[in-house]
């Protein structure tokens, strides 16, 4: 089970990927195991030299209580402490953000995807677009035709 995150790949360009284990509840746990998580417009910050996950939406799991549920809750990031150094050291010296990629299970663990990146300009996604037009124009010219 893998949810991606395909906006911070359009918004973003990833320079470095982390795997960071999340404080969720068992509910929780459920609903991302069956695929319902979404990551759009979520970010990672550093809150008091602890990472947090913020605005991401895990729905309410269907066999549990709704009462006083938050689907959009902080949540807080579970990472050794020499990796939140690493960090927050890369955050204050240059123009980064966290982002999170993605969610996924690794045997009986949930786990998310973080990447440090760096904003694209406009130009750069108009750029990108227009790689990969030229690139499935090309493709469907020479279809069949190369052996």
């Amino acid at each position: 089970m893998k949810t991606q995150n395909k906006k911070a790949y359009y918004d973003y360009t990833i320079l470095e990927r982390l795997e960071a284990g999340v404080a969720l509840s068992g509910s929780e746990v459920k609903t991302l195991r069956s695929g319902l998580g979404k990551l759009d417009g979520a970010f990672v910050k550093l809150i008091g030299g602890q990472p947090y996950l913020i605005n991401a939406e895990i729905p309410v799991y269907k066999f549990s209580r709704p009462e006083g549920y938050d689907a959009r809750r902080t949540r807080r990031l579970l990472l050794h402490k020499r990796e939140i150094i690493s960090l927050a050291s890369k955050l204050d010296s240059q123009k980064l953000t966290l982002v999170p990629l993605s969610w996924y299970t690794t045997g009986h663990r949930l786990k998310l995807e973080i990447g440090l990146a760096r904003g694209k300009k406009e130009y750069e996604k108009r750029e990108k677009i227009r790689r990969e037009d030229i690139k499935r124009d090309l493709e469907h010219e020479f279809r069949g035709k190369i052996k």
